[in-house]
């Protein structure tokens, strides 16, 4: 899970949205929702990229029959070479996997989706380097070779890293490697990366390669957001509240359990992806797990603070050039009271 626009639809990009607006105008290939025999209405939520533990509660709520209980029919789609936002955007799916800073840009340029559930409480991501590199803080990115996928969130990352503990980010220099493989990558000519340690620092112990990282969130408090989050669409909402409503009880049961039941979720997500690395899975099920509820009081519970806070980072660093309401964006109306 590395955070590029292929692996996690991070960025809406102006030429993603004009599509999806266009493809809204020109018209849907399927209704939104529709009922099938016995009433049950049929759903797509899309992935951001390939399945991994990310999504686990997803395919839980539909191997347990917690969408079946609910009324559901849900399929489970990845993008593809789609921003799962966009096909959000355009009706194509009625929910997807998206990310907070991915979401308010595209709120920025007037794409009305709404973030429905944080999947994961606190921010896993960071920048991460071989142990043998010795880099063990921001400071020492200075001189070294950060290797990025391009998105506009990445260099203001490391510019309030870097400069958060006294060096100088101008010295960093940045290349953008697109899908490189990290280990791959640092081993020639990148000094550092982006990651979410839950699947790529996993694999780095599981392969005894083991990384140093600065998670994001211990340098500026505003940097601890939300990703991944799921969400939908303002006409979703207007139109079919009873049905985000019911979708959001089954996917929070589907997260529960697989909060509670590390080992045999792990083999729900190994039963639909079957080509995934079952050691790692296992392994990024159990870190993972416990970091979708956290200290929160339920799961997918959102913050007006985190909303806040990390909305005014990205304005303050020019990531958006327009400001947004953050109280829109984002909503806990749909959750179920509870832990499901």
């Amino acid at each position: 899970m590395k955070p590029k626009i292929s692996r996690r639809g991070i960025l809406l990009t102006a030429a993603a949205t004009s599509a999806a607006l266009l493809l809204g105008a020109c018209g849907q290939d399927e209704a939104a929702t529709g009922a099938a025999g016995g009433g049950t209405t049929k759903l797509k939520v899309a992935l951001d990229w390939t399945p991994n533990t990310n999504h686990t509660g997803l395919y839980v709520a539909q191997a347990k029959g917690f969408f079946a209980k609910h009324g559901l029919d849900v399929e489970i789609v990845q993008p593809g070479d789609a921003d799962a936002s966009a096909l959000l955007a355009a009706d194509k799916v009625q929910f997807a996997i998206s990310a907070q800073e991915s979401l308010t840009q595209a709120r920025a340029q007037d794409v009305p989706i709404v973030s429905v559930a944080a999947v994961v409480q606190h921010n896993t991501s960071g920048f991460a380097s071989p142990k043998g590199k010795n880099i063990t803080k921001p400071s020492q990115y200075a001189g070294k070779t950060y290797g990025g996928y391009g998105g506009p969130v990445e260099e203001a990352l490391l510019r309030t890293l870097v400069a958060a503990d006294g060096g100088d980010p101008a010295a960093v220099k940045v290349v953008n490697v697109g899908n490189a493989d990290f280990f791959t990558a640092t081993k020639k000519d990148i000094d550092f990366e982006w990651i979410f340690y839950g699947w790529t620092g996993v694999e780095a112990e599981l392969r005894n390669e083991p990384v140093n990282i600065q998670y994001v969130k211990d340098y500026d408090k505003a940097l601890d957001f939300y990703t991944p989050v799921l969400a939908t669409s303002e006409k979703q909402i207007s139109q079919n509240p009873d049905t985000v409503k019911a979708f959001l009880a089954a996917t929070s049961e589907g997260y529960n359990y697989a909060a509670d039941n590390a080992e045999e979720s792990a083999g729900i997500l190994l039963g639909a992806a079957p080509d995934l690395d079952k050691e790692l899975v296992n392994k990024s099920q159990a870190w993972l797990g416990p970091k979708y509820r956290d200290d929160a009081p339920r799961w997918g519970e959102q913050s007006p603070e985190v909303w806040t806070s990390f909305t005014d980072w990205l304005f303050e660093h020019k990531v958006i050039t327009k400001k947004i309401d953050p109280s829109k964006a984002y909503t806990n109306d749909f959750l179920p009271a509870g832990n499901g």
